[in-house]
């Protein structure tokens, strides 16, 4: 994944060089001698959906807002996630179901693929590996696998989702307090907006 690093166009500064041999010349220029046109790298902070027109022309892969998210959400699970998931021995997607199981008591298995907006085979897998570490466990619905399954958290999964919750906030809140409260303010309210344009209104949890 390409990491994302922010690169301020500073226009040209003068070497240390440059710089003495004009503080050490009798011959000064009155006039600033005419500075270049800026490079394509001074130029990289410029924002390629501004004036957009409908059809997206111009736009190359890397420009899209579907290459953009998908690099961002990866470099934050890998920087963000990623260390505690792996503290508390889980991996992402079973830190997941935990996540959203802590916060919904018990749910069926369609409701938490739904809610944790995950592959339903993944989800499948994930439990089985979760009941086998007796942190989940697996009820079918009046007594039937085809009806359903109700999936609720065991205490042990309570107890080590309460362990690892305070961990996870840090990492996040580490992350977050990065931004200003006005860019986090526009950020959230940005991503909200998306989510709605995506029709995804009804998902309560987000990527842990």
């Amino acid at each position: 994944a390409t990491r994302l690093v922010a690169k301020h166009g500073c226009g040209i500064i003068p070497t240390l060089s440059a710089l003495s041999e004009g503080l050490l010349s009798d011959d000064m220029p009155s006039k600033k001698p005419p500075q270049s046109a800026p490079t394509k790298t001074e130029q990289s902070d410029d924002c390629p959906w501004i004036d957009l027109d409908a059809n997206g022309t111009g736009l190359s892969v890397d420009d899209f807002i579907t290459t953009t998210a998908v690099r961002t959400a990866y470099a934050l699970r890998r920087t963000v996630t990623l260390p505690y998931t792996e503290r508390f021995e889980l991996t992402m997607a079973e830190w997941r179901i935990l996540s959203v199981l802590a916060e919904a008591g018990s749910l069926t298995f369609s409701e938490l693929v739904r809610l944790s907006a995950t592959d339903k085979s993944l989800v499948s897998r994930t439990l089985r590996l979760l009941e086998a570490r007796d942190l989940v466990t697996l009820e079918e619905i009046n007594g039937s696998y085809r009806q359903g399954l109700i999936c609720k958290m065991t205490t042990t999964g309570d107890t080590l989702y309460q362990e690892a919750m305070p961990v996870a906030q840090k990492a996040q809140a580490t992350m977050i307090r990065l931004m200003t409260n006005s860019e986090r303010k526009t950020l959230f309210r940005l991503l909200k907006k998306l989510r709605h344009a995506c029709g995804e209104d009804d998902i309560s949890a987000g990527e842990a």
